[in-house]
């Protein structure tokens, strides 16, 4: 799609995203318990076990694995990984601790960009889906072409936007539980 510009789909948001889980009831209370997420009323014509919850701006649709036994389950928290990232403006060290509380295995990075410092802590879920918690809204957004540099929370959605996501990842501690 080369030359291709702009928003060709009409797209406005994020809506959800949709996670096969071994166990529904588990990740139900991951979500809500520890990201703070509500379940919500799915559509009574569904033939198929799991779960639908909303926060943060965000729809998870939990989908019950057919064959559990069978789903594969990732064990090292891999920061290059496939993660869901939400921002935090409080106190990262409070989330380290509260993680850390509630025995949830975590790999924190600090990333430096041009002397500003980002946080990330990263976590699996039940089944091993990466979660990040960062305070990444420090870093602007600077389009490779175009329009003038933006905070994260202050992008226009309606307007077209080229961003580059690769940061170096410049201290990485793990944390493991007992």
């Amino acid at each position: 799609m080369k030359g291709n510009t702009g928003n060709p789909l009409g797209l406005t948001s994020l809506n959800h995203i949709s996670l096969v889980c071994t166990s529904t009831e588990e990740s139900i209370d991951f979500y809500k318990n520890v990201l703070g997420f509500v379940p919500v009323r799915r559509p009574g014509s569904f033939n198929f076990n799991g779960a639908w919850l909303f926060g943060h701006g965000i729809g998870i649709h939990l989908l019950q694995s057919e064959d559990p036994e069978k789903s594969p389950k990732k064990t090292e928290i891999n920061p290059k990984d496939n993660h869901i990232s939400f921002q935090q403006c409080e106190s990262i060290d409070a989330v380290e601790k509260k993680l850390t509380e509630m025995v949830i295995q975590y790999v924190r990075n600090l990333v430096e960009e041009g002397g500003i410092y980002v946080d990330q802590l990263f976590f699996h879920d039940p089944d091993g889906f990466m979660v990040e918690i960062c305070n990444c809204d420090k870093l602007p957004v600077i389009p490779l072409v175009g329009e003038m540099a933006r905070s994260c929370s202050r992008l226009n959605l309606h307007q077209p936007q080229t961003t580059s996501h690769q940061q170096p990842i410049v201290h990485i501690q793990v944390q493991t539980l007992n």
